[in-house]
């Protein structure tokens, strides 16, 4: 069933819903037709319709049902990520993590990252924010992630120390596993995952990472790729937390 957030405008009011802009043109593009259901997200509770009138800027639809989302895990999570080379990879990263449950996804600068924000950074953000909006969709997120850059390893590490579990990947020296960190934190209402980017952390980075009380992760003996690293730690954390 074609899903759609209330954004660009769209609304709700007196038992129907509004879908106006960009998400107008797509029920074009998908063929919606007066009689056709659709649901409404309003960022917890999924809003079912029937579709009653369709114009090229506006579709307005009947709600016959308002239920939870059932898509949407209870722990908030922050996925932080160096900087890859290629758009192919943010774009893997924004789709996967977004499908796997994150609830905001970070890009940001460091020491071995070879790719830079290059021109307009807003621009680049907002179509970062569009592919998490049409993963979000295709897999009945309740809300759609929020999506940035930070500038430096230092406002990640902020972002990181807001949550009740942060965590990052390391691939030697003395780690713990995942099941350990959560075991020590006990009740978990949000976490975040740090990874970096190809050449991953430098020593002084880890140890800044350490010292700022960022649990230091290993999943075992192979080394993941940086498109592939976040993604597969959130999977796990989400089974750790029963999500």
């Amino acid at each position: 069933m074609p899903r759609f957030f209330l954004s660009g405008g769209s609304s709700i009011a007196g038992g129907t819903a509004f879908i106006l802009g960009e998400d107008a043109a797509h029920a074009k593009v998908l063929r919606l037709r007066v009689g056709d259901t659709m649901i409404v997200c309003d960022g917890g509770k999924d809003h079912h319709c029937t579709v009653t009138k369709i114009t090229p800027n506006e579709v307005e639809a009947e709600i016959f049902e308002v239920v939870p989302c059932q898509g949407e895990p209870s722990v908030h999570t922050v996925i932080l990520a160096g900087l890859p080379k290629g758009s192919d990879k943010t774009d893997y990263i924004l789709q996967k993590c977004t499908e796997a449950g994150a609830s905001e996804i970070y890009f940001f600068a460091s020491s071995r990252c070879v790719a830079r924000i290059q021109g307009d950074a807003d621009k680049k953000i907002a179509r970062w924010q569009r592919i998490a909006e049409e993963a979000a969709k295709q897999s009945g997120r309740g809300v759609i992630p929020t999506v940035g850059f930070l500038p430096d390893l230092a406002e990640a590490f902020n972002k990181a120390n807001a949550t009740a579990l942060p965590l990052f990947m390391y691939e030697t020296g003395e780690r713990e596993t995942l099941r350990e960190a959560v075991e020590s934190v006990g009740n978990i209402a949000s976490a975040a995952i740090l990874t970096g980017p190809e050449g991953g952390f430098d020593v002084e980075e880890v140890e800044a990472a350490m010292t700022e009380g960022i649990h230091p992760i290993t999943l075992g003996r192979r080394i993941l790729r940086t498109e592939t690293a976040g993604m597969t730690m959130l999977s796990i954390l989400m089974f750790q937390l029963e999500q």
